[in-house]
């Protein structure tokens, strides 16, 4: 009976693998031609049968020898493709298997069955901060949980010119009054003094001082109240089994739009927003691209901002406390008085925006968040 249940958990994680390319399963967003994308895009050589065989004849043997309770974890985190919590899984991380030529870490192996089918280096991969081996150096056990690490999405350098947007904060107008509005330019610049405001009051109420705060957007509306943030870290979902954080779903909204009922229902398990010792991190939980747009994640000295394409299981660093500290110049009125515009991510689901789309501005996009940052 042992062996029996053993086997029937191998048989489910492997049916449970991460589709490679060709296979018509495969992830929506971890591949593609890339467009405006600012991403690292990999293209996936499909593998053939006879590698096929010795992946699954390895993986096999070795998730065999793993303990059942073990593969009981694993199988949770696989199948609920990481929306369920689930708890490290500790394993010898001196093991090595060999595919063909190339030689895997037993975690990177894992990491390649269940997740990634084109990763080659642990330098890719990022652990999240809900993993008992985040921060460890070289333990000799260490997490092999799929749902505990995310893909790198590196930046190219330089950007192609044609995915740029206009930095309009580096731009100071002559009085408060005298910029365009956002009926003009189809942006919501109207929105920062009173999240800025509100956030203020909850401070003083005496509670723990947040970090940010969040607002969300159905195109040029705010839907629900500012979420001020504490936690080190915070999902944003519309649909997370076990979701603790922000819960868009429990929102009321009036917005009849089929497009923006159709990408508020497929946020799904959303975003993680962490703040690290480096600066503020976006994990990617859902199934669909994100699209970011952030000062620090361009040259401090330009003028022009990129919207970045974030795919499913990747994070990236939208904000930069280093950089952030130059962009405060001490005679730059714009950045002094209204914090926003130096020290606010914009994030879209599903639909980006700038010159590469029909959107040219994130008010014209369905469903999206600003994260303004508490610089006192």
């Amino acid at each position: 009976m042992f062996r029996t249940k053993r086997s029937g958990l191998v048989r489910r994680l492997w049916r449970s693998r991460a589709p490679a390319e060709g296979d018509g399963e495969a992830d929506r967003g971890t591949h593609g031609s890339g467009g405006c994308c600012m991403g690292k895009t990999t293209k996936v050589v499909k593998s053939t049968s006879g590698s096929d065989a010795e992946l699954k004849a390895l993986t096999h043997s070795i998730l065999k020898k793993i303990k059942e309770k073990q593969l009981e974890v694993l199988l949770q985190a696989v199948e609920s493709k990481g929306g369920a919590r689930s708890p490290c899984l500790l394993l010898p991380s001196k093991m090595d298997a060999k595919v063909g030529q190339q030689c895997y870490s037993l975690p990177l192996l894992l990491y390649k069955v269940f997740r990634w089918p084109d990763l080659r280096h642990s330098s890719e991969l990022k652990r999240l901060p809900c993993c008992e081996s985040y921060g460890k150096t070289n333990p000799e056990l260490v997490c092999c949980n799929p749902h505990h690490m995310s893909r790198l999405c590196e930046l190219e350098s330089p950007p192609p010119p044609y995915s740029r947007y206009p930095m309009d904060f580096l731009k100071p107008p002559d009085s408060p009054d005298s910029g365009p509005s956002a009926s003009d330019t189809g942006e919501t610049t109207y929105s920062a003094p009173v999240g800025l405001s509100d956030s203020l009051a909850v401070q003083e109420s005496g509670e723990r001082p947040h970090w940010c705060v969040v607002a969300y957007w159905e195109e040029k509306t705010r839907v629900g109240r500012l979420y001020s943030v504490q936690e080190s870290s915070l999902d944003i979902f519309y649909d997370l089994p076990q979701g603790n954080g922000f819960c868009l779903g429990q929102l009321c909204s009036d917005n009849k739009s089929p497009l923006v009922q159709m990408v508020r229902a497929k946020i799904g398990f959303g975003i993680q927003l962490t703040r690290e010792a480096d600066g503020v991190w976006v994990y990617n939980r859902s199934a669909y691209p994100i699209f970011i747009k952030s000062a620090t994640l361009d040259n401090p000295d330009s003028r022009a901002l990129l919207v970045h394409k974030v795919f499913p299981g990747f994070a990236i660093k939208a904000f930069d406390l280093d950089k952030a500290a130059s962009l405060r110049r001490p005679n730059d009125h714009e950045f002094t008085l209204q914090p926003r515009t130096g020290f606010t991510v914009q994030i879209s689901f599903v639909k980006g925006w700038g010159q590469c789309y029909t959107r040219q501005f994130i008010g014209s996009c369905p469903c999206w968040l600003e994260v303004i940052f508490n610089t006192r």
